[in-house]
C-alpha cells in the first residue's frame, strides 16, 4: 500500500471540502477501495473517511419511493422491512452480495460510486430508473454510470442518497463467480405501469440496459417472450470466465428467470 492521508470528515460539507482541497478519495465501506490500495491499483494520496456522518444513514418511504442513504450497507438493505415490503427484489439483491462480511461493511453510495463492471446495485439504480442524489445535484440513473469504473460525479461529489421508485413488479437474478460473488452475468428487470426496463450487468465494460429485451418485454411480458431474444456478443465481454457467446446466452436466460421471478 502507498503512503496516504488519512481525513476523517464530520459532516457532508467538510467531506466535499477535503476532497476538493487535497484531490483525495472519499472512503465509504472500504470494500473496493481497501483491496486496490492494498494491491498499489490505487494511490489515493488522502482518504476522505465519511463513515462518521450520521446523515448518510437510513432508509425511509418518501412517497412512492424508498430513499436509501449513501452509507446504508448492503445487510441493512436486506434486512430492511420497509425495502422488502416496497422492493422485495432489492433486499435479495443486497442479500446476494459478496459474503456476510462484505454485506456488514459495503455500502450502496460506495458501490455505486465505484461502479464495478460486475456489481450487483448499478443494475438495480438503472433497471429502477433511480435517481443517486448528492451534495450538488440530483442525477437520472440513465445519466449517472458512463463507463467502466466511471460515473457523472464530480471529483468533489458525494453520493448522499439514492431514491429507487416502487415498481409494479420486478426481479434481480444473476450467475455468480464462486469465490468472489460478483455477477458473471446479472439481469434486474422491472415493470412499471408504462414501460419495462431492463439492465444489465457483469457482461460487459459497464452496466447497460437491453433496448432489444425491453422492446419485446414491453409488448410480452412472460419468461418465453425473453427466451426468444438474441442478444448479440459483439460488445460483451470474454475473458477466463465465460466467452462473449456466453454472456450472451445468458443474458436471454437469466432475463427469463428474473421475468419469471417478478411475476
Amino acid at each position: 500500500m502507498y503512503a496516504i492521508e488519512y481525513q476523517r470528515a464530520k459532516s457532508v460539507a467538510d467531506a466535499a471540502a477535503a476532497l476538493a482541497r487535497t484531490g483525495g478519495k472519499a472512503l465509504a465501506g472500504g470494500q473496493s477501495l481497501v483491496g486496490a490500495m492494498k494491491l498499489r491499483l490505487a494511490n489515493p494520496g488522502t482518504v476522505v473517511d465519511l463513515s462518521g456522518i450520521a446523515e448518510l444513514k437510513g432508509i425511509k418511504k418518501e412517497g412512492d419511493a424508498i430513499a436509501i442513504g449513501a452509507l446504508t450497507t448492503h445487510a441493512e438493505v436486506a434486512s430492511s422491512a420497509v425495502v422488502k415490503q416496497a422492493i422485495p427484489a432489492l433486499a435479495a439483491l443486497a442479500e446476494g452480495i459478496g459474503d456476510r462480511q462484505v454485506r456488514n461493511r459495503g455500502t450502496i453510495g460506495g458501490s455505486i460510486a465505484n461502479n464495478d463492471p460486475a456489481a450487483d446495485y448499478p443494475a438495480a439504480v438503472l433497471a429502477l430508473n433511480a435517481t443517486v442524489v448528492t451534495n450538488k445535484r440530483k442525477i437520472a440513473a440513465d445519466d449517472f454510470f458512463k463507463g467502466m469504473y466511471e460515473t457523472a460525479l464530480g471529483a468533489d461529489e458525494i453520493i448522499t442518497a439514492v431514491s429507487f421508485p416502487v415498481p409494479k413488479k420486478a426481479a434481480y437474478v444473476k450467475f455468480p463467480n464462486p469465490a468472489s460473488r460478483f455477477a458473471l452475468v446479472g439481469v434486474f428487470v422491472a415493470q412499471t405501469a408504462t414501460a419495462v426496463r431492463v439492465a444489465v450487468t457483469g457482461a460487459s465494460s459497464h452496466v447497460h440496459r437491453s433496448s432489444a429485451l425491453e422492446a419485446a418485454l414491453a409488448k410480452t411480458f412472460t419468461a418465453d417472450t425473453a427466451k426468444a431474444v438474441k442478444i448479440p456478443a459483439d460488445s460483451l465481454n470474454t475473458d477466463l470466465h465465460g466467452s462473449a457467446e456466453y454472456r450472451a446466452h445468458l443474458v436471454s436466460v437469466l432475463t427469463a428467470r428474473a421475468v419469471t421471478a417478478a411475476g
